[in-house]
């Protein structure tokens, strides 16, 4: 740990105070109240985006619904899997839906966007030379090698990013020994013996307490990272150091004034935890005749910066660092992050942010890992799951719909094939799938148009028993859960819970379903006119349903989502959040996909996988 640390340049340490001014900076921003439409019955429609559908704040953003969302720049020494594209699915869907939501600017125009989203690789460290070195390359040949296949996988993958940085790009470089100038400049780096435990393979010092040591395959006994396993070795070496440890009481406080500011909340305790312990200064430069290569330290070539504190400053080298144009967008950010970085994000990250006179990260997003049958995915075990096979054997779709439905930020969650086929088909083939192809098929909608809706048949006021009404308690539950719905999706966005606004709307799609077998349009005569009559309300309400399915699942199945709008004839034009306005004829209002032509039926929506692959072991077998 550190030694000889010389008296603050800036004098007095850092207080409470520094860490209040900073977070002025996100004064401005503020929630959007949604826009609710109360029916006869009570029940609420919803037509604009914004708030908390359960009275809890959630994230602030810039009134014009202004967000920037990031992943963690991934590592290049090895070749991407799901877990890296599990943290680029989900950034991915928080992206999707603020865009889906977010207000254009008013006046002419092609409109600014008002969401960046940037991933991108991690270049520099011992981890890339010693790799390099293993495969024979140049640390730059194995990171244009690598950095291409994690930029090839999201494109594969539908990852709809604005901004995809690599560490050695010159944009970064500057922005880099920016910070690292504006750190020095106020007085929060100081040059220092330090001597520690140091995980080459973590690429961080240890404390004593997180190092344990445990027999080798020789008998004898090595020094090892207690929760990684990797080995450690004792280092001492002069390099620069950061002032850590004054910013003990700042990070507290940020995360006891702002509870969302890491998410979910057992994480946020897990860093309040580690803030009860000694927090020492933090060695943020090596020699480079340990590390050559990443980036010098300005002004002393024999010094390279610590490769984690270059890869943080990523994070504002894609809003413009240290231009202007980033204080546009660094309060609005958003990191999705895994929970082996928890510490380097919610800690070392925003005291140096504090350090740098900068606001911390608007919110933390952390999520577990994906295990394989119970067991953390290994070379050595054989069981790591290559994502390309899973895009291509469960479609891409299929595969994003997979992750983001079973996965649960909280805690570690389980993969295994046959859990895969069984979501799909049931939930996207059978209940999706299969409602959208009952309620256009020419035998119920000889037509071909969206139909109309027959408030007569179905009043605003439930109970009415008068002929012709015909709706039951049951039809307007799916009414009430549906006009619900939207809103509930977006309190499970804002909270990060995205899994839970897939059971929402995967919950409705059955209850929509029971709507259409019980009331069994097929049974009814359209020769008669009171039958015909609610027939096509029948009709009706169900393509409104999965009018707001489809635009629901836009963030996590696009492709998908494309084409049972576009299968219900809704134009690109309305398919923000603000065109949502559920069964607006139920509300008294116009609708305006009434006698309008459906669009063309392109086939199932989403095939079965168990007899797609049924069918592909019979080809093989022959």
């Amino acid at each position: 740990m550190p030694v000889s640390a010389p008296t603050c340049l800036a004098g007095a340490p850092v207080a409470l105070p520094m860490l209040r001014a900073v977070l002025r900076g996100l004064g401005h921003s503020v929630l959007r109240r949604p826009h609710r439409r109360v029916s006869a019955s009570g029940s609420r429609g919803w037509c604009n985006g914004g708030g908390d559908g359960e009275g809890r704040p959630g994230p602030r953003r810039a009134q014009d619904g202004r967000a920037c969302f990031t992943t963690p720049i991934f590592y290049v020494n090895a070749a991407p899997h799901i877990g890296h594209l599990y943290s680029a699915l989900l950034a991915d869907a928080l992206a999707r839906f603020s865009r889906l939501r977010a207000k254009p600017p008013p006046g002419p125009g092609p409109a600014a966007p008002l969401v960046r989203f940037s991933t991108g690789t991690d270049e520099h460290g011992l981890k890339i030379q010693q790799a390099a070195a293993a495969a024979g390359l140049t640390p730059s040949e194995l990171c244009d090698r690598v950095s291409a296949q994690f930029r090839a996988l999201f494109q594969e993958a539908g990852v709809s990013v604005s901004d995809f940085l690599r560490t050695t790009e010159a944009r970064h470089r500057r922005a880099v020994h920016h910070f690292w100038g504006v750190l020095r400049a106020r007085g929060l780096l100081y040059k220092g013996l330090y001597e520690g435990w140091y995980c080459a393979s973590d690429e961080c010092f240890l404390p004593e307490a997180k190092v344990t040591w445990r027999p080798g395959p020789d008998g004898e006994s090595r020094p090892e990272a207690l929760e990684s396993g990797h080995p450690v070795c004792w280092m001492k070496e002069e390099n620069y150091i950061f002032r850590l440890s004054q910013f003990r009481e700042p990070l507290r406080q940020w995360l006891q004034d702002d509870p969302q500011a890491v998410t979910p909340e057992p994480f946020r305790l897990v860093v309040l935890q580690w803030l009860e312990e000694d927090l020492p200064d933090l060695s943020v430069s090596r020699g480079n005749s340990h590390l050559y290569w990443g980036l010098p330290v300005p002004g002393d070539p024999m010094q390279t910066i610590y490769v984690w504190v270059d890869a943080l400053v990523n994070y504002l080298t894609v809003t413009g660092y240290p231009d202007s144009e980033h204080k546009v967008w660094w309060p609005t950010t958003h990191h999705i992050i895994g929970k082996d970085i928890l510490k380097f994000h919610a800690i070392y990250w925003p005291a140096l942010l504090l350090g740098a006179g900068m606001t911390p990260p608007h919110r933390i997003y952390v999520h577990s890992h994906w295990t394989v049958h119970g067991q953390k995915m290994s070379k050595s075990l054989g069981n790591v799951v290559d994502p390309w096979t899973c895009l291509d054997r469960f479609t891409v779709d299929g595969f994003r719909y997979f992750l983001l439905r079973q996965g649960v930020p909280n805690w570690d969650c389980d993969y295994y094939e046959k859990k895969v086929v069984k979501l799909l088909d049931a939930e996207l083939a059978d209940a999706l799938g299969g409602l959208l192809n009952r309620c256009t098929a020419t035998s119920l909608n000889p037509t071909g148009i969206f139909p109309e809706f027959c408030p007569s048949c179905f009043p605003s006021v439930e109970g009415v028993t008068v002929a012709p009404a015909k709706a039951q308690p049951e039809d307007y539950a799916l009414v009430r859960s549906v006009s619900a719905l939207p809103l509930q999706v977006e309190n499970y966005y804002e909270n990060f819970q995205i899994y839970k606004a897939l059971e929402a709307v995967s919950t409705c799609v059955r209850q929509t379903n029971s709507f259409v077998q019980r009331n069994a349009p097929w049974k009814l005569n359209r020769e008669n006119l009171a039958d015909a009559q609610w027939l096509d309300t029948v009709l009706h309400v169900t393509l409104e349903c999965l009018r707001v399915f489809g635009l629901l699942l836009q963030p996590v199945t696009p492709a998908l989502a494309d084409k049972l709008l576009s299968r219900l004839g809704i134009f690109e034009t309305e398919r923000g959040l603000r065109d949502i306005c559920f069964l607006p004829r139920y509300y008294g209002q116009p609708c305006p996909f009434e006698g309008r032509r459906l669009g063309p039926d392109t086939g199932l929506l989403f095939p079965r996988l168990d007899k797609s692959r049924a069918r592909l072991a019979k080809v093989h077998s022959t």
